[in-house]
Parts: C-alpha cells; sequence; structure tokens
C-alpha cells in the first residue's frame, strides 16, 4: 500500500552486535552534526548496500552499477571521515570496504566478474557466494580470523587500487582483494568484502568491541 523512502539496516548486524557486546544503533544518511553524531559514539560499523557512485573515484559509470544512492554516498562519507578523524575504531563489511578504499583516495572493479572471469562472489540474486579467503598471518584481520576462513559473500564490484593509508590483508583464491587495513592509523580500522554478519560470524566485530572499550577507557581516563 505504501512506497516510502526508508532508512534500513539487516538484523543480523544488531544480532551479531549484540552478541559482541555492544547496542547497534542506526544512523540514518544525514549531512548535519556529523561531528556531534562521532562524539557519542564507541565505534563505526558501515554496513553493505548499493554501488558506489562511480563519481567518487573519477570514473564513469559502468553499466552494470547500479542502485547509487547520492545523498547515503554523500552522508556515510561525511561520517567515515570524521570518525577515522576523532580515531573511533571502524570496521567496514562490504560497501563499507569499499568506501573505506574509496574515502582514501582508492578506486573500485565497477563489475568483478570482468576481472576475475566468474561470478563466485555474487552468484546471482539474493544469493551470497561461499568462498575461502586467506588472510595475511601478521594482520590483525589474520589474528582476528586465526587464518584462512570460509565467508559469504555478496558483491559485484571489487577494490582495485587502495589509495593512500590503506594495504591489503586478505584475498579471494581468484586474487581479489578481501580485506583492507590502515598502515599508519592507531586504532582499529578494517574493510572486509564479505558479509560475516550473514553467518553469524562475530570475531570481527568482538574485536571492534574490544577495541572501542579500550578507546573509553583511555579517553575517560
Amino acid at each position: 500500500m505504501w512506497e516510502e523512502p526508508a532508512a534500513l539496516l539487516p538484523a543480523s548486524y544488531l544480532r551479531v552486535i549484540a552478541r559482541a557486546g555492544a547496542r547497534g544503533v542506526l544512523l540514518p544518511p544525514d549531512d548535519d552534526g556529523v561531528e556531534e553524531t562521532v562524539a557519542v559514539l564507541d565505534g563505526l560499523v558501515v554496513s553493505g548496500g548499493n554501488d558506489l557512485d562511480p563519481a567518487l573515484y573519477g570514473a564513469e559509470t559502468h553499466p552494470r552499477t547500479g542502485g547509487v544512492r547520492p545523498e547515503r554516498d554523500r552522508a556515510e562519507l561525511r561520517l567515515l571521515r570524521a570518525a577515522l578523524d576523532e580515531g573511533l575504531p571502524v570496521l567496514g563489511t562490504c560497501r563499507g570496504a569499499q568506501l573505506i578504499a574509496v574515502a582514501h583516495g582508492g578506486s573500485l572493479h565497477q563489475h568483478l566478474p570482468e576481472v576475475v572471469g566468474h561470478d563466485g562472489h555474487q552468484p546471482g540474486p539474493a544469493r551470497y557466494g561461499h568462498h575461502k579467503v586467506q588472510p595475511a598471518p601478521d594482520s590483525r584481520t589474520g589474528e582476528i580470523l586465526g587464518g584462512a576462513a570460509e565467508v559469504a559473500s555478496y558483491h559485484h564490484q571489487g577494490i582495485a587500487t587502495l589509495g593512500t593509508g590503506l594495504k591489503a590483508v586478505a584475498w579471494a583464491d581468484d586474487g581479489s582483494i578481501e580485506a583492507v587495513e590502515s598502515t599508519g592509523r592507531a586504532g582499529f580500522l578494517v574493510g572486509v568484502l564479505w558479509h560475516p554478519e550473514h553467518d553469524g560470524d562475530e570475531r570481527l566485530f568482538s574485536a571492534l568491541v574490544e577495541a572501542a572499550r579500550a578507546r573509553r577507557d583511555v579517553t575517560q581516563g
């Protein structure tokens, strides 16, 4: 009966964040008051979602790029940059990892099957792909996962270039980048191209919560 704009978040995020020991709060896309919002947060999860606008990284729109929401892109970039400036622990999943790369000056493959030769990262509409990722053993992601892991993914875009201040720390068997971390920023900044919340894997979320608690203990004395 109704068709209205809505700010939505899959409940799987809220469930896994709760199991990790924190309370999830949905932040609607809003350009106003970003600094005030970040000031009351302990950590930030940048969730999955639609394709990023290629204009953000200076590219023409590929025919397979769709569902672009410029207002969300703009609001989440401002929020992410404010969180990074504040030293807030940040975890990005899927689109969130792509946004982290773009925020650092990186770019995306707009249609990953053209690069890797298969559609295993997104087999079809509303179908998650399952594949192995191999993290670097000396990375934070590798420490959290404890080695290779089977993950659920749903993305037809991937990280092409990293920009400044990021490094790749996990890869799929086809060589595509599956996780990124900061090269110089103190604190927690991890972006993964898969969906740990879909499988209820709370390890990355627990690491984020632990980092948020440690930061709060320091800032509150």
